[in-house]
């Protein structure tokens, strides 16, 4: 069966977000400035081949601990669903 994986990678809370801050700084220049503490990280869509969603979702997050995020700078959080 082929599933899709819909990935969040975000740096840590407690880490300092340089590309974040500068987009919070820059919202009050475009006239949005109550918008604050944006966070920027990275949306990961991936297809998968498994026998069934349990297999599918081991195999995304193995994906994720050994390439798709570094888990000392970052955290993730994944979905799996079957491909239509």
């Amino acid at each position: 069966m082929k599933f899709k994986a819909e990935i969040d990678v975000m740096p840590h809370d407690a880490l300092l977000d340089p590309q974040g801050k500068a987009v919070t700084n820059s919202m009050k220049n475009v006239g949005l400035a109550e918008i604050d503490g944006v966070r920027i990280g990275k949306h990961i869509r991936l297809f998968v081949e498994a026998e069934n969603q349990a297999v599918a979702e081991q195999k995304v997050d193995e994906a994720c601990k050994k390439m798709l995020a570094n888990q000392i700078m970052e955290s993730y959080h994944f979905s799996v669903s079957e491909a239509n």
